[in-house]
């Protein structure tokens, strides 16, 4: 079995280099840094957790930008995404993200993705709540194609 580590990496908490170097020190396999781009002033969505929404959620920093610098301070450790939110991202941009984190790391790069809980904040980016999964497995789709292909097609409903 193999154990790792999520934490919200924010402008108050350790940095995610320094919590790398902790967590691969200690003997953890992995290192996963979750996503919100940002929490909607007016939400009429409840936090998963039930009461009010901690403050890290609206001090996260960008889990793509935490995950590089903590494979730049770490030899072996596993880094990624826990969760990516694939909607709230042009797919296209994303597969280079991840692609090229994967190559600057070495091969240690997680991709979790995920559709989100918060209404607002996927509204915001554009998308409609109840078509999330379709439009998330179709953003997933065309990337693997990007990733596979020399000169890549997608065409889906929402994807082209």
């Amino acid at each position: 079995m193999k154990f790792g580590v999520i934490m919200f990496p924010t402008d108050y908490a350790i940095g995610p280099g320094e919590l790398a170097r902790a967590v691969e020190e200690r003997g953890f396999e992995s290192l996963l840094f979750p996503e919100h781009t940002h929490i909607p002033t007016s939400r009429r969505t409840p936090w998963p957790g039930g009461a009010e929404l901690p403050r890290d959620y609206s001090h996260t920093l960008d889990p793509f930008v935490a995950s590089a610098a903590a494979a730049a301070a770490t030899e072996r450790l596993r880094i990624g995404t826990g969760i990516c939110l694939v909607i709230e991202r042009d797919p296209i941009t994303l597969a280079k993200e991840v692609a090229s984190l994967d190559f600057i790391s070495g091969g240690r790069f997680l991709f979790g993705i995920g559709g989100g809980w918060n209404l607002e904040e996927m509204e915001n980016h554009g998308t409609n709540p109840a078509q999330r999964w379709k439009l998330l497995r179709e953003r997933v789709l065309a990337m693997k194609a990007i990733w596979a292909e020399d000169e890549a097609e997608f065409h889906g409903e929402f994807v082209n």
